[in-house]
Formats: structure tokens, sequence, C-alpha cells
């Protein structure tokens, strides 16, 4: 009996401490998206993040959607001939890398190296009491740290994810002309024939939805970062792996809104 009851309480600790956490997290997150609508404004970080987030994360994201696109053309091609199905390889390639490849694969990159980076600095800038300097200042450490941060990746990571699916689908069509014997216009009139509007569109939802978590992480575990350089270590750590699950779990239940029926 007693052992069931400890058991019972273990659980109970652990559920609550998920909750809590989740408030938590929810509790920073509208507090930043809160703060980032009112003045004072400050455009000039917001373009140093943008410039940080997206620019400076293009050669990652368009090498991986480059070797993604045509390893996929490739195992497509492979497992299609087993079924007399190889002339699939354009339409199969296109629709799994802007539906699914390209926006996660692009946000799981931008998270390992921007949630990271974040965590990293805000943890650096709080174990130092720079934030604490911040607000001895008056200045609101949520709208000129964080708020230009979210803003900035949710802009850019569209773009970032656009230009993955392009470069994605562009290494499937490289591969299959060079060395799967496809005949270069025929591969891109069944590539447009097969993309839809809707395809587009989640894949931009996505990835709205990925740079919002991607700056969330990154943030709210710098921010919230102590015990030295072991902390920031640890909030470093925790940013990227919970980024990860977050844009996976989103990812999910994104695909079964938009395309379950």
């Amino acid at each position: 009996m007693l052992r069931t009851v400890g058991a019972l309480a273990a659980i109970g600790g652990v559920v609550i401490e998920a909750l809590a956490s989740i408030g938590r997290l929810a509790k920073f997150a509208w507090r930043a998206l809160s703060h980032g609508l009112l003045p004072p404004y400050y455009p000039s970080r917001l373009f140093e993040q943008m410039l940080v987030i997206g620019y400076f994360s293009l050669p990652v994201v368009g090498m991986t959607a480059l070797f993604i696109g045509s390893a996929l053309a490739q195992q497509i091609f492979i497992g299609g001939s087993r079924f007399n199905a190889a002339s699939t390889v354009p339409a199969v390639t296109v629709i799994g890398i802007v539906r699914e490849l390209g926006p996660v694969l692009g946000g799981l990159m931008v998270a390992g190296r921007v949630s990271s980076a974040m965590a990293a600095e805000l943890g650096t800038m709080r174990v130092t009491e720079q934030i604490d300097a911040l607000a001895t200042l008056r200045t609101d450490p949520f709208r000129y740290l964080i708020a230009p941060r979210i803003l900035a990746a949710v802009i850019v990571m569209p773009i970032l994810v656009l230009v993955a699916n392009s470069v994605g689908v562009l290494g499937g069509f490289l591969l299959a002309t060079s060395r799967l014997g496809f005949n270069s216009a025929n591969y891109l009139s069944t590539t447009m024939h097969y993309l839809k509007v809707d395809d587009v569109v989640s894949s931009m939802v996505k990835a709205t939805v990925f740079g919002f978590i991607i700056a969330l992480m990154g943030c709210y575990h710098g921010f919230k970062s102590s015990g030295g350089a072991a902390g920031v270590g640890k909030a470093t750590t925790d940013a990227v792996v919970s980024a990860f699950i977050l844009i996976l779990l989103s990812n999910l239940i994104i695909t079964v809104i938009v395309f379950g029926s």
C-alpha cells in the first residue's frame, strides 16, 4: 500500500511539475508578445536579429536541403523501380520536400544553430547581471532582448523554408536528370503539375510556427538560466532539445489538421 501511494505521489509530482513548466513557458511567451506590441520599439535590434537568424543560416539550410533532395530522389527511384513506378520520382520528391522535409529539416537546422546561440547569449547576460543592469536603466528586457528575436525568427523562417524547398527540389532535379535518365522538361512539368497551393501554404504555416518555437525556446531557457557557466551550458542544451521536440510535435499536429482528411 505504501509503495502504491509513493508511486502515485511520484507520478503526481512529475505531472504537476510538467504543468507548472508549461504555465511558466506560456506566461513567458505572453509577456514577450504583449511587450513586443507596445512602444518603445527597437527596429535596429530587429534587423540585426533578422540578419543573424536568416542570412547567416542560409548556407547550412541550403546545403541540407540540397543533399536531402538528391538522396530522396535516389531512394524514391530505387523503391519505385521495384514496382515499375520510377516515374513517380518528380511528384513524390516535390511533395515530400515541400510538405515535410523542407520545413522540418530547415527548422531543425536553424534550431540547432539559433536556439543554442540565443540561450548562450542570454544566459551569459543573465549570470553576469547584464539583464538586471538593463532593468536598472529602465530598459525593458522583454522589449529590447526577447521581442526582436521572436519577431525576427517568425519573419525569416518562411523565407528560409522557401529557400530550402527550392534547393531541395533542385537537388532532386539535378540528380534525376544527371544520373537517373529523366528528361529535364518532363521532370519540371511533372513537378509543377503535382505541386499544389495547399502544400506551399502548409509549408509556410509550419515555418512560421517553427520560427516562433525556435526563438521562444532559446530566449526562455537563456533568460531563466542560473548557476554560472554550468547553468548556461544546461540552458543551451535544454533550448535545443526542447526546440527539436516541439518542432516535431507541432509538425505532426499541423500535418494532421491540414492533410488528415
